[in-house]
């Protein structure tokens, strides 16, 4: 019974607590099987709290804190993972940082509000690098999250615990968030879903950056449709969070459900050279891309033009870090590994007008963005630059050849679309010659994520990639670069 439950889809799941068919503590008892199951295989999920999921499965189950029923997202007691950068009550939430090993929070993070209002049952923490910073999972609280699928390699990050727990059947849904790729990268290397909204379609409550558009919240799962009834569950607005928006008319698991479109698709690999990508991952994702023709989509290798991204995206993260840091550096700086130490200095170092013209380039990104959008729908590019790699590494140092000079230059490919505020969706696509999951990314015009999750619902329908999931933890070598 356990096994099949894990198995089911989010969306199949939710059906069945709406029915009365399986009860929520059903759902939490075989999560905690499937967890001490893989758990020691892959480091996912290394801080549980079924103690207060079953209380909160209860609660559900007796009537109570069932306003929510009836709303777009609704949950029904289904649980959840939280990505360990958003607090949840009376449960342990470290940041990946020793400067919180022993973090208890009183009070949730609203979007954990949000998502226990609206049905969702917490029941852990995903692992996460230190604060969120870099493509591979691991940190000196907990150590170092593996790829399900080859567990000498990388799961990527920052959301790497969530990817890995959804990827082995160990949870339905996971929270997490994205800067550089953080939803997207980890999705790609761990052949789940996981899309970076637009700013403002989901509350960050308590961050210290409200003002800034490069941070955000969202959802990861197993398949689109369950992407967006997760998305559903977050989407709206928030007083603590001055960016957020209502949410919209229409749900988003309408949107994905809609009558198929003609879409006009606008693919690149690499925008025309500007960007490292593995060539392997050019070569699949050229190949995938031309499944949309089977759909009657119009697809033709055309791109904006980026300009100088890599630098823009560096001073305006930078910026981000010192807001976030500066205090820690002040007082903590032994506790703070060095990816954070330098990209924080570096804010410190740059001047008002390196700033200026990042903000300039920006806005410049952004209009190319949006002219490109009068010609295409979407615009779809691999998921990320290179398949995982060795998972001892803190980052990659070479992609195709081109040597980088810090650890998120890696993600210039996710980054990129950052900076524009588009919402991006990964889907996986395919498996390179050593396995290694491959993925392609789908960015739509500002604020049209139900375009993004009915076109990469377009795409998951042809490949029937979703269906190969949940996995058991695999062992593997790593493969020559």
């Amino acid at each position: 019974m356990a096994t099949d439950l894990i198995r089911l889809t989010a969306t199949e799941a939710v059906g069945l607590l709406k029915k009365g068919e399986v009860s929520p503590l059903e759902l939490i008892d075989a999560a905690e099987k499937r967890i001490a199951a893989v758990e020691p295989a892959v480091n996912a999920l290394p801080t549980l709290c079924l103690d207060r999921a079953r209380d909160h499965a209860k609660r559900l189950m007796a009537g109570k804190g069932r306003e929510a029923e009836g709303e777009a997202g609704w949950l029904a007691g289904l649980p959840v993972a939280i990505k360990d950068l958003a607090d949840v009550a009376g449960v342990r939430t470290t940041y990946g940082s020793p400067i919180f090993k022993d973090h208890v929070p009183t009070k949730s993070h609203p979007l954990v509000e949000r998502i226990e209002r609206k049905g969702g049952v917490v029941i852990a923490k995903s692992n996460t690098p230190e604060f969120g910073a870099g493509g591979n999972t691991f940190n000196e609280v907990f150590g170092r999250t593996l790829n399900p699928w080859n567990t000498s390699l990388t799961c990527g990050g920052s959301t790497g615990g969530g990817a890995v727990a959804l990827a082995t059947g160990e949870a339905w849904l996971a929270q997490g968030s994205d800067h550089g790729g953080s939803l997207r990268g980890p999705a790609t290397l761990c052949s789940v879903v996981g899309i970076r909204p637009s700013p403002g379609r989901v509350t960050r409550g308590t961050s210290n950056n409200l003002f800034s558009p490069m941070s955000v919240q969202g959802p990861m799962a197993r398949n689109i449709p369950d992407l967006a009834l997760f998305l559903d569950t977050m989407a709206g607005y928030c007083p603590l969070d001055p960016l957020t928006f209502d949410a919209p008319a229409v749900s988003f698991v309408d949107a994905v459900k809609a009558p198929q479109r003609k879409l006009r698709i606008g693919f690149t690999t690499n925008f025309g050279g500007a960007l490292p990508v593995d060539r392997e991952t050019r070569e699949i994702c050229a190949r995938e891309v031309r499944r949309f023709e089977q759909a009657g989509c119009v697809v033709e290798e055309a791109f904006p033009e980026l300009g100088p991204v890599d630098e823009t995206f560096l001073a305006l993260r930078s910026q981000v870090f010192l807001v976030d840091r500066e205090l820690q550096l002040q007082t903590h700086r032994a506790l703070l590994k060095p990816d954070i130490i330098w990209n924080t200095e570096r804010a410190l170092e740059q001047s008002p007008s390196v700033l200026a013209k990042a903000d300039r380039e920006r806005a410049a990104l952004y209009r190319r963005f949006a002219a490109f959008f009068t010609r295409y729908d979407v615009l779809v590019t691999p998921g990320a630059a290179t398949p995982a790699w060795d998972v001892t590494l803190r980052a990659r140092d070479v992609i195709d050849g081109v040597k980088l000079t810090n650890y998120i230059a890696g993600s210039a490919l996710t980054s990129a679309i950052t900076l524009t505020t588009c919402p991006a969706v990964s889907v996986p696509c395919g498996f390179d010659g050593f396995g290694r999951p491959v993925g392609l990314q789908i960015v739509a015009p500002a604020r049209q994520e139900a375009l993004a999750l009915h076109t990469a619902a377009v795409f998951e329908r042809l490949s029937e990639l979703s269906l190969l999931l949940p996995i058991d933890p695999r062992a593997g070598t790593v493969p020559p670069i």
